[in-house]
C-alpha cells in the first residue's frame, strides 16, 4: 500500500510516499480502509524534527475516517464495512493515518458521522477529543466565564462550541475578522487579537498558546488550561494551571459524533488534497489564515 513518510526532517518536500506492507490487525485492533485523513499541524512538527525520531521512517497522520476492513480476535461490536472514524495517538511511529490502511485499536474507533461526509467526519477526532478535554479540564460552573483564545482556528472553534454548550459565558480571542464567525459559534464577548480582555475571567482555555499573556486574564484563583504539553506557563496567584494531552478515546470520541449529528457540533474544512499531492498539503498547512481542517483524500 501507499503511506505518507519522512525519513529526514525539514519542510515539506521531506514528505514523500513510499511502498510498504498493508498493516495487519491484531487482538483488539481493527483495520481501516481510509477515505480520508486530516492534515493536523502536530503533523508538520513531526515532519520538523519536534518529537525526535531522526534516522527512523516515521508515519503521518493521526485522524481517520474509513470503512472497517479487517478485523482482529476478540473484537466484538464491528463489522467489515462498518463506516468509522477514529484516532491513530503518537507523533512518533512508523506509519500513520495518511495511509490507504491504518491498523486501530478498537476502543480508538467510533461510528462515523451520518450527517457529513467522510471528508468532513476526518477533521473530528484529534480537534474534537482536544477541545473537549480542554472544556473538560477547566471544570467551571455553567454560568463562569471563560476566554477561548484561537477561537477562530479547528480547535478554538469547536472548543467555543463545547464551552457554550456547557453553559459557559465565552469570550473569543480572534482576528479582527473574526467576530461573526466565533459568534456564531455561540461566544457572548469577544477581543480581536493584539488588544487585552477587558476584566478577569474565571477561565482561560488556550488554544493560541499565548500562556503568560493568557493566563494575565485569569482572575486569582481561576484556572488555566494549556493544550501542549509542558508548555503551559508557571501558576501564580493560586490559579490552577492544567495541560491537556490528547487520549485515543473511541467512547468519548462516539459522543462527539452524536453532537456532530445533532447539528450543535459544526466541522470545518479548509482544503482537500489527495494523497499522492500530500507535499503539497503540507506547504498549505504553513501558510496563514488557513481556516478549518485540511484533509486529505485516499
Amino acid at each position: 500500500m501507499l503511506a505518507a513518510v519522512v525519513t529526514g526532517f525539514g519542510g515539506p518536500e521531506q514528505v514523500a510516499l513510499a511502498e510498504v506492507p498493508a498493516p495487519r490487525p491484531e487482538a483488539g485492533q481493527l483495520r481501516v480502509k481510509v477515505v480520508a485523513a486530516g492534515l493536523n499541524p502536530v503533523d508538520g512538527a513531526v515532519r520538523a524534527g519536534v518529537f525526535g525520531g531522526g534516522g527512523q521512517r516515521l508515519g503521518l497522520g493521526w485522524d481517520v475516517s474509513g470503512e472497517v476492513d479487517g478485523i482482529g480476535t476478540g473484537v466484538t461490536g464491528w463489522s467489515v464495512g462498518d463506516r468509522v472514524v477514529g484516532l491513530h495517538y503518537g507523533p512518533v511511529k512508523p506509519l500513520g493515518s495518511h495511509a490507504q490502511y491504518v491498523v486501530l485499536d478498537a476502543t480508538a474507533v467510533a461510528p462515523a458521522p451520518v450527517g457529513v461526509d467522510a471528508v468532513t467526519a476526518a477533521g473530528l477526532p484529534l480537534a474534537g477529543l482536544t477541545a473537549a478535554r480542554a472544556v473538560d479540564l477547566l471544570g467551571l460552573a455553567p454560568g463562569s466565564s471563560v476566554l477561548v483564545t484561537g477561537a477562530a482556528g479547528v480547535v478554538g472553534g469547536l472548543a467555543v462550541q463545547l464551552a457554550a454548550r456547557a453553559g459557559l459565558a465565552v469570550t473569543a480571542l480572534a482576528g479582527a475578522g473574526d467576530e461573526e464567525f466565533v459568534r456564531s459559534l455561540g461566544a457572548t464577548g469577544f477581543v480581536p487579537r493584539g488588544e487585552a480582555p477587558a476584566g478577569p475571567v474565571d477561565g482561560v482555555l488556550d488554544a493560541a498558546v499565548l500562556g503568560e499573556e493568557a493566563l494575565r486574564s485569569v482572575r486569582d484563583g481561576g484556572v488555566y488550561v494549556g493544550l501542549i504539553p509542558h508548555h503551559a506557563p508557571a501558576a501564580e496567584r493560586g490559579v490552577r494551571v492544567v495541560e491537556q494531552e490528547v487520549a485515543a478515546d473511541g467512547a468519548h470520541l462516539a459522543r462527539l459524533v452524536a453532537l456532530v449529528d445533532a447539528g450543535e457540533l459544526t466541522l470545518r474544512v479548509a482544503e482537500t488534497f489527495p494523497l499522492g499531492e500530500v507535499a503539497k498539503a503540507h506547504a498549505r498547512l504553513g501558510t496563514p489564515g488557513v481556516r478549518g481542517r485540511i484533509i486529505l483524500t485516499v
